[in-house]
């Protein structure tokens, strides 16, 4: 279908850039770093680059509190650098697609030091507000962080300022006209350089309820106890008009400019609101990300989301993994949640339980040969090419997410995730992350990290990355694959999904306890594992070509 806007089936991969690759040897990730891999990335066979903020920042949240959406942080590089990021990224035939963050700022923007300074109108850009009780000592109200304690932090003249995530990230007010202006001028900013699209962080949670009132669940952070659109600050109906007027922006823009959201929403009829006509062009799909290794839960999972999507003419968005939950090898390794088992919180729990990592890594394969196959879209998050496992074992004092101090070191937080990639296993103490003598990683990588590295796995047929390799290659080759429809074979309840996409395409997914014989098929195309003396085994998956 060569008038199908790219994003509708493209592979996005994501880069968590301060972990990614280290060029000029401080310990983080940088533009450099994501440059000199990229014949890497195209060689994976994605099509576009997700790129975490890389925004001036003072890093209180690794860059997602910005101080200037103008400016490259030091620490990764410069806006002439990322420039040439964009060239280049082009020139291997890659998209780049940026985060944009627009919930909050950093307490360091030239805003809210404005606002601080109590400048004639500066603080009506953020929520402001006095406090409760007698003496306004007590916070306006009791929402809470998603990184743990109060939502809400008092200055020096009494008054409150709300932080829905640290406190170095107020929340702006996005009644205000300034805010709206502000962002509408910064994309514009990114696109003339060349950007194909943005991913928008807490697309939900713009907009609050201007009353304020107080959650009848303290800890429903993600709406899930209130009806569609009564939450006072989740999903709330008067965001879509914010991304109405972005989508004239984008659509200003030659090359099918493109946004993807960050939407929790309480149920997947409002996630499709989302991309709707005239909105933004795709969401990541949430219930499939949290659904656990079980064939009712997956199925549901992608008949709600496919069947919503479908009536606003949308396509799905598909991801296994990303920088702010557990790797799904660690997840998939451990027993079952209950599929009605959701975080209420954008920062879910890490499990005390120990996964079996070789049963998670089993799980995984299969599940990328499922998830390649969905109609849409799908994402990679950097390393799980690799089969890259949760890291849950980083000493206390190593620990960088704010989640980790806010929840009085209760909730290991995101770190897990987060840890600098393993490149080489020849090359220094850094696994290749960073060039030899380098400073250390700014999170430290576990004893035999180098174990997955990408230089290991290069060229073995049995590895995570080669069988990223092949299903890349295969999904993009053929003609069933990508947008369009899929059809059940299999029976909701069993154990087994079978799905065919046409022309002439299945995959089978054995999620039984025991080996099973294949359907009827004219060829084995791919499959997860070896099969079992021609039978599929529990946890693996086969793609079939069928008359």
């Amino acid at each position: 279908m060569p008038d199908t806007p790219w994003w509708r089936d493209a592979v996005i991969y994501q880069v968590y850039i301060r972990s990614f690759a280290d060029a000029d040897g401080d310990g983080i990730g940088d533009i450099a770093g994501i440059r000199e891999r990229l014949p890497y990335l195209a060689d994976l066979g994605v099509d576009a680059l997700w790129i975490n903020p890389w925004y001036a920042s003072p890093q209180a949240d690794a860059g997602y509190d910005v101080a200037d959406y103008r400016a490259i942080d030091p620490a990764y590089g410069s806006v002439a650098d990322a420039e040439k990021l964009i060239v280049d990224a082009h020139e291997h035939g890659l998209r780049l697609v940026p985060d944009i963050v627009p919930n909050h700022t950093s307490d360091q923007h030239v805003w809210f030091r404005a606002a601080l300074a109590d400048e004639p109108g500066a603080r009506d850009r953020y929520v402001f507000r006095p406090g409760s009780g007698p003496d306004g000592a007590e916070p306006p109200n009791n929402w809470r962080s998603h990184f743990g304690g109060p939502a809400w932090t008092q200055v020096a003249d009494g008054s409150w300022y709300l932080h829905l995530f640290d406190p170095g990230q107020p929340d702006l007010d996005w009644s205000h006209p300034d805010v709206a202006a502000e962002f509408e001028a910064v994309l514009r900013f990114w696109f003339d350089r060349g950007v194909d699209g943005f991913r928008i962080d807490v697309a939900h949670g713009l907009v609050k309820d201007a009353t304020l009132p107080d959650l009848g669940d303290a800890d429903d952070l993600l709406g899930r106890s209130y009806a569609p659109g009564g939450h006072p600050f989740v999903d709330r109906d008067d965001v879509l008009e914010i991304y109405e007027s972005w989508r004239r922006v984008a659509d200003a823009y030659p090359g099918d400019r493109m946004f993807v959201a960050e939407a929790w929403t309480p149920a997947p009829e409002r996630l499709a609101r989302y991309v709707a006509p005239g909105r933004l062009h795709t969401a990541f799909n949430f219930d499939y990300l949290v659904a656990p290794w079980d064939p009712t839960a997956l199925r549901e999972a992608v008949d709600i989301t496919t069947g919503h999507l479908r009536e606003v003419g949308a396509s799905a968005t598909w991801v296994l993994s990303n920088h702010d939950v557990v790797r799904h090898p660690s997840r998939y390794g451990r027993p079952a949640r209950e599929p009605e088992s959701v975080p209420t919180s954008a920062v879910p729990p890490v499990s005390d339980d120990a996964p079996d990592l070789a049963l998670g890594t089993r799980r995984a394969r299969a599940a990328l040969l499922l998830e390649a196959v969905l109609p849409g879209g799908m994402y990679v998050y950097q390393g799980e090419e690799l089969g890259l496992p949760e890291v849950e074992d980083i000493p206390d004092d190593k620990r960088q997410d704010p989640t980790w101090e806010r929840s009085g070191h209760t909730v290991r937080g995101r770190d897990g995730a987060r840890v600098p990639l393993p490149w080489s296993d020849q090359e220094g103490a850094s696994a290749g992350f960073s060039p030899d003598g380098a400073a250390e990683p700014w999170l430290p990588q576990p004893d035999g990290w180098a174990r997955y590295a990408a230089s290991r796995q290069q060229g073995d047929p049995d590895s995570v990355l080669e069988l990223y390799r092949t299903v890349l290659a295969r999904r993009r080759a053929h003609p069933a694959l990508g947008d369009g429809d899929l059809t059940w074979v299999s029976a909701p309840g069993d154990a087994v999904l079978h799905l065919r996409r046409e022309p002439g395409f299945a995959c089978v997914v054995n999620l039984s306890d025991a080996p099973i014989d294949l359907p009827a098929h004219d060829e084995v195309l791919l499959t997860s594992v070896p099969l079992e003396d021609g039978r599929l085994g529990s946890d693996a998956a086969v793609w079939l070509a069928v008359s």
